[in-house]
């Protein structure tokens, strides 16, 4: 057993099921025998008298327009979105075109299930603060019916020692808007190697484009392909994947009254259908200067995938999806700046075994060299990380899970060489936080899970999920968890 316990706070995060958004509705399209219904609805609708329509308006924004940003914008939205099936001899009043939005949209409440697997991150507003103190930004999965993920934030003030004061998280939420991105030519070339796409077809369009490029010269420079190469029989396929995987990057933004808290990051291509889950934040440092970066798994119902978030300003987010072999499974952590020139992360492709990847000159995460393999009782079942790598004067700071018996997490460290990651210097004897009968049930009983710590004032502070239900604090001095290590055999292999 270790030595040096993580010490928990008094605070917790609890899930509100009043945090809500507005999705789009359509009745009918769950059904198991598909039958859409939206034109029969809104020939209903429309047969409303104006006294009737404009009195079931007015109740419905008397009802839902204070829990909403913008609920009138959101209705001609979504009126939009199915004017395609109004009949055309109808010329629906402003009135009634409101209301049919209106019945094409639900509430969804992002986090009525389960709150947890949290990260922090200092947070790009320090303004206004005390001695010793420190605004972070905390990154949280919020799961709502139907098991569907996304990424919420709350923000909070540590310090000055061990104080924590998390602001409240009120007023309406709000999705990010798609907006313009430049996309990246080396990510559309690494996708197509990926799917081994290599032919005349996708060598030419990445000859003729620039590293970086807007969609509509994406589609000048497919519309500019020589019919002799359109023309072959792979030639309208290979067209379908250069859209779908362009298509894999975008970007979102908030408006810029919003605070952290109200924004959500919900899915937005095909991958991400059925959900974001373990969002890893890390403040990288490059010669640009910091920028927020974060991998998260997309799944799609079937599948998952490592996509990749960065952002200048936790405002405008760019989505990107992550390829090579090293991200072939969950649970990718970024290192918080390049080391010896290599663009690092943690990974854990096999499912069991914690591992070091880099990223190749052709944007692609090369094979892992494994660091830590199952060893201990605890951690028998699988080991992986818990968020980046935390940079300390002893070494880089890897938080781990283990699972156990009755698929029980606990959370460990190693520590790794500054110079050279793939040199395991150390390893806690045991877990550093593990669940307790205060903490451990919920929508996943027996689990503590962190997705991500930082290092104030010589404090390690540990944002972790109980029960994938809720979020707690935790602290331990760095002096103190670094002490209690045991180093580990000359070869640097922790097991």
């Amino acid at each position: 057993m270790t030595g040096v316990r993580a010490v928990r706070q008094d605070r917790t995060l609890v899930p509100d099921a009043r945090r809500v958004i507005v999705k789009l509705f359509v009745p009918g399209e769950d059904d198991a025998v598909v039958r859409n219904r939206a034109g029969a609805l809104i020939d209903r609708v429309a047969h409303l008298d104006d006294a009737e329509t404009g009195r079931l308006l007015r109740d419905t924004f008397d009802r839902f327009g204070t829990r909403h940003r913008d609920l009138d914008g959101t209705f001609h939205h979504h009126h939009d979105l199915v004017r395609h099936r109004i009949a055309r001899h109808q010329d629906l009043s402003p009135t009634t075109r409101l209301l049919v939005g209106a019945y094409f949209s639900h509430e969804y409440a992002v986090e009525a299930a389960a709150l947890c697997n949290p990260s922090m991150v200092a947070h790009p507003d320090q303004t206004g603060l005390a001695a010793g103190q420190l605004r972070v930004a905390v990154s949280l999965r919020q799961i709502g019916e139907g098991h569907l993920s996304s990424i919420g934030f709350a923000s909070a003030v540590l310090g000055p020692g061990r104080r924590l004061a998390v602001a409240e998280r009120s007023g309406p939420l709000v999705l990010g808007q798609r907006v313009a991105v430049a996309h990246r030519r080396d990510l559309l070339a690494a996708g197509l190697a990926e799917e081994e796409r290599d032919n005349e077809v996708t060598a030419t369009v990445l000859d003729a484009l620039p590293d970086r490029y807007d969609e509509a010269t994406f589609e000048r420079v497919l519309g500019s392909l020589p019919p002799d190469l359109l023309s072959r029989t792979n030639g309208p396929r290979t067209l379908e994947h250069l859209r779908r995987i362009d298509a894999a990057s975008y970007a979102t933004a908030f408006p810029a009254d919003t605070e952290l808290h109200q924004r959500v990051l919900w899915p937005g291509v095909p991958a991400e259908s059925n959900g974001l889950e373990d969002a890893r934040f890390v403040r990288f440092t490059g010669d640009s200067g910091p920028v927020y970066r974060a991998t998260y798994t997309a799944y799609d119902g079937r599948r998952i995938a490592s996509r990749a978030l960065a952002s200048g300003d936790l405002r405008r987010f760019e989505a990107t999806p992550m390829r090579g072999p090293g991200v072939r499974n969950k649970g990718v952590a970024l290192f918080p700046r390049t080391v010896g020139g290599r663009h690092l992360a943690l990974c854990r492709t096999d499912g069991e075994t914690l591992g070091l990847t880099c990223l190749d000159d052709e944007n692609r995460w090369a094979a892992p060299v494994p660091l830590h393999a199952p060893r201990d009782s605890w951690e028998l079942i699988q080991v992986g990380n818990c968020g980046s790598p935390v940079e300390t004067e002893a070494g880089w700071l890897v938080l781990t899970h283990g699972v156990g018996p009755m698929r029980r997490y606990a959370i460990g460290a190693l520590l790794l060489d500054l110079r050279r990651p793939e040199r395991v210097l150390a390893r806690l004897p045991g877990a550093l936080l593990s669940p307790e009968e205060a903490d451990r049930d919920g929508y996943v009983p027996n689990v503590v899970y962190s997705c991500g710590a930082l290092v104030h004032d010589g404090e390690l502070w540990l944002p972790y999920g109980a029960g994938d239900a809720r979020v707690g604090f935790a602290t331990v001095p760095v002096a103190d968890l670094v002490a209690a290590m045991e180093e580990t055999p000359p070869d640097g292999r922790a097991g």
